[in-house]
């Protein structure tokens, strides 16, 4: 009866909705009771009405209870009983399973049913702040301030305080957003939505932007997500850095006319149709999506959106704000500390959504900025003694300790949300597009700068430079809209075994794909935009891993660095990394993958097979296509790299690991980043000066000399140096005749010993006596003599190989971090950068950020073609496509220990 009831309710709220409204108007969900019942994703044929959901869940007898966000097909059912000690080894007997497995294939618009498992998104606990003397001085320059203030009218009493607003110690270091404030550039009509722990829209700051009509809560399934626990502060932080409104209180924000909806999501455990829901609520009404919230940042998580995230993602990028594109914003991440990057996390890597790293308040790189190729631009944060300076949960409350690339991604939602005021039609590519050609090049010097094919500035730790408001805006006014989007797929690369491994952990593993003018054509592919590699790689140790791209250009892309956290022994089955540094380059040739592994001796690996895939801007925009990522059980569906049935910890805020002198200690410019350090250029990258855009650099080839050299870079230079070959050559003659002559002087010794010539026979090894009938000498002592000197078998055998390990060992690297990590505590090689905390501050222990890594298991193998493996290790190279064209070295690589003990 309940169920019926439901039923009726649901299709009476719907009749009684104007249609009008109810394109745009978000659906209320319906409360969840995860104590009671335990629920299931139902995907069902779209479109399958709500009688053929309604019919297919009573066989399964379960209650049907809502469809799932705004996704096509999907519905949320429920049976009771509490879903909360529900785990994987329970999903065999689970009743409900059963029953699907039993439906009849042909029934009607059968697709997959999936239990819900919570994950629960956790939060950071506090460390005492001690506050910089330099974080809320004055600035001596006050003429942009005093405009602000006085033309302006922003009265604002924290506004000298915020120098990413306003900096007149450093100017280019600011967002440079008065000027558009002066021009009426303000936000309004722009919508943002704040996903996070909750929004306080009782603050005086905060109350008269907010969009009461976007906003839910997912947690406590209420309509106002207001912070409702004592740490739901991160989310009011990031609102005010937005849409803080010009009074008396605290200062404003960089969109003060921007309207801003709150989706709470990090206070409470919620299943993946919630996040999935909340990635696309209100997806007509809000624009962008401000997400400061990830995978842990603790260097050895590895985690990305799946199933119904993912596809809400995908769903609100083709279909948000009418078809123009929802505006998925993410924070970096604070793991650089730990060595984390964020081509390591689905969320930032995607090319649905824009990253954003840190820069601080000197304009310098901070160290908990994670770096990788996946990076779009950064913005300002907390670091060499200041934060960012924005509004707290209070009436009239303000933070003065916010920081991180979480406080650094709001700032460019900010600056999103200007600009789409004034071209409201402008895509989620359109956005895209204009970071990459209007981001700032700065701190020239930095070795990690590197040219592009397109004759752009790229950096793992800045990506294409700094966010500057001004410039984005203009640009954006005159920006002529990109055509849809296409992409090409190349088929799965496999890489022939080898019956001998190889004999040096240095080997690098190398495999090549052949992109033709043909094979873009044939994909309606036109200007090259984002690049992802997908790799299935086997290892014992995923930390010790390495990962690089080289285009038919030369231009080198990092996918992946050591990672000293990093114990996982699943390797990379069918990881997806992303590049930015091609964009717009010309892809047809030659591409290269570079896979090593060098940290660790006693770890191995083998390199199975990788894919490439191309994404840009279409020929034709009459042949477009959408995308759609792989249903459940394809081979190339989406790889999490984590169990989706495993009950996890707490998907954390980018806080949740933030250094405790986030905001003290100071950031640099000197460090190559990711590139190679034995590849430093000469003199700083030359600036485009004639005719070029601004943050252009002149257009020019890249020449084998000065393409990167991969793994073995440096020894080209080396070798062209006779000098240290003539001096090393010398040495190495000395030292022969110095040995030749020691040896020519004992062995003399020797021999006048032996035959008595020395010390008047007396103890020459030549004189014996026989010995006496009645002295026996015990055989067994031969034997031992034999161990002794590794000579004899079984143990003694043994033992010497054990010796020669040792010896080996004596010249490694020490024991891996995977061994100390299991006697000790894992972040004791953070030393100073072991201690966290969010924005102010109370004690807490580190202990939570620990979880275990699941086994290894492949559900997305890459689709085999003729003379597939047939046994598990053992792979067969592929013959390549009539139109594409593969190749690689050996995929397997061990450790020289090996060699020892053979």
């Amino acid at each position: 009866m309940r169920s019926i009831s439901f039923l009726w309710s649901l299709i009476l709220s719907l009749l009684l909705i104007n249609p009008a409204q109810a394109v745009l108007r978000p659906r209320t969900p319906h409360p969840r009771s995860y104590d009671t019942h335990t629920y299931y994703a139902l995907e069902l044929d779209p479109p399958t009405s709500l009688s053929i959901a309604s019919s297919i869940s009573s066989d399964l007898g379960v209650e049907l209870i809502e469809p799932i966000g705004e996704l096509e097909g999907y519905w949320l059912v429920r049976r009771e009983g509490s879903s909360s000690s529900l785990v994987k080894k329970d999903l065999p007997n689970d009743p409900i399973l059963r029953r699907w497995e039993s439906l009849s294939s042909s029934q009607s618009g059968k697709r997959s049913l999936t239990p819900l498992i919570l994950k629960q998104r956790s939060k950071r606990l506090h460390l005492p702040f001690k506050r910089s003397p330099h974080g809320l001085v004055g600035r001596d320059d006050t003429t942009e301030l005093l405009y602000a203030q006085n033309e302006l009218q922003l009265k604002d009493p924290m506004l000298n305080q915020q120098w990413h607003l306003i900096n007149t110690d450093m100017k280019d270091i600011e967002l440079n957003v008065t000027r558009l404030w002066g021009r009426g550039i303000t936000g309004e009509g722009v919508h943002v939505v704040i996903v996070d722990d909750g929004l306080d829209l009782n603050s005086d700051d905060l109350k008269d932007n907010f969009f009461a009509e976007g906003s839910y809560d997912f947690n406590d399934h209420t309509e106002l997500p207001l912070p409702r626990l004592s740490d739901d502060q991160h989310g009011t932080r990031c609102a005010g850095e937005i849409a803080a409104v010009p009074n008396d209180v605290c200062g404003v924000g960089v969109s003060y006319r921007s309207k801003i909806a709150g989706v709470r999501i990090l206070s409470a455990p919620i299943s993946d149709a919630d996040e999935a829901a909340a990635l696309n609520y209100g997806y007509q009404l809000n624009d962008i999506f401000s997400c400061s919230w990830g995978p842990p940042d603790d260097g050895k998580s590895m985690e990305a959106p799946e199933g119904v995230i993912l596809k809400a993602m995908v769903n609100g990028v083709q279909k948000g704000r009418d078809g123009k594109g929802s505006i998925f914003v993410f924070a970096a991440g604070n793991g650089g500390g730990a060595d984390d990057q964020c081509n390591f996390d689905g969320y930032t890597n995607s090319i649905f959504s824009v990253t954003v790293g840190a820069v601080d308040r000197k304009g310098l790189h901070p160290y908990y900025s994670e770096m990788c190729s996946a990076m779009m631009f950064v913005a300002p944060s907390s670091g060499s003694g200041d934060h960012i300076h924005t509004t707290d949960v209070g009436q009239n409350k303000c933070a003065h300790t916010h920081g991180g690339t979480s406080a650094a991604a709001p700032l460019a939602v900010g600056v999103f949300a200007l600009a789409l005021s004034v071209r409201p039609e402008l895509t989620w590519r359109d956005f895209q597009h204009l970071s990459v050609r209007n981001a700032v090049f700065f701190n020239k010097d930095d070795p990690d700068w590197e040219k592009t094919a397109a004759g752009r500035m790229y950096s793992y730790k800045y990506g294409y430079g700094r966010i500057d408001a001004g410039l984005f805006v203009e640009a954006a006014e005159k920006w002529t809209l990109v055509k849809p989007q296409a992409w090409f797929d190349s088929p799965a690369v496999y890489l022939p075994t080898t019956d001998a491994p190889a004999t040096s952990t240095a080997e690098r593993i190398t495999s090549t794909f052949e992109v033709t003018k043909d094979m873009l054509k044939d994909s309606n592919l036109e200007r090259l935009e984002h690049i992802t590699v997908r790799v299935w790689i086997d290892h014992q140790r995923r930390g010790d891993v390495e990962a690089e791209i080289t285009s038919p250009n030369g231009v080198v892309s990092v996918l992946a660095r050591p990672r000293r956290f990093d114990d996982a022994d699943s390797g990379f089955p069918g990881w997806k990394f992303m590049s930015l540094k091609h964009w717009e380059e010309d892809p047809v040739g030659t591409w290269t993958i570079r896979v090593k592994d060098q940290s660790n001796p006693d770890k191995t690996g083998r390199f199975v097979a990788w894919s490439l895939q191309l994404w840009g801007e279409a020929i034709d925009a009459s042949k477009t296509t959408l995308w759609a990522p792989a249903e459940e059980g394809q081979p190339d569906q989406e790889q999490t790299g984590s169990d989706p049935y495993a009950t996890t910890t707490q998907k954390p805020k980018p806080t949740d690991h933030l250094p405790g002198d986030h905001g003290d200690a100071t950031g640099e410019a000197t460090k190559p980043g990711l590139v190679s350090t034995t590849k430093q250029q000469s003199e700083p990258p030359s600036t485009a000066s004639d005719g070029n855009e601004e943050g252009w650099t002149e257009p020019t080839g890249v020449s084998d000399a000065d393409a990167d050299e991969g793994f073995f870079s440096g020894i080209t230079s080396l070798s062209a140096n006779s000098t240290w070959i003539a001096g090393a050559g010398m040495i190495i003659l000395l030292s022969g005749v110095g040995i030749g002559g020691f040896f020519y002087y004992r062995s003399r010794r020797r021999n006048r010993n032996l035959f008595g010539l020395s010390n008047n026979g007396e103890g020459a090894r030549g004189a014996y006596e026989p010995v006496g009938e009645s002295e026996d000498v015990p055989m067994g002592l031969l034997q031992k003599t034999k161990k002794k000197f590794g000579r004899g078998s079984g143990a003694g055998g043994a033992s010497g190989a054990a010796g020669s390990k040792e010896l080996y060992d004596a010249f490694g690297d020490g024991p891996s971090d995977s061994e100390d990590d299991e006697s000790g505590d894992e972040t004791t090689g953070l030393r100073y950068h072991d201690d966290f905390l969010e924005d102010d501050g109370e004690e807490h222990e580190l202990g939570h950020g620990s979880r275990t890594v699941p086994d290894a298991q492949y559900k997305d193998d890459p689709e085999p073609e003729a003379g597939s493996p047939d046994e598990k290790g053992k792979m067969k190279e592929t013959a390549a496509t009539t139109s594409a064209s593969g190749s690689g070295s050996s995929s397997s690589w061990q450790d020289a220990a090996e060699d020892v003990n053979r």
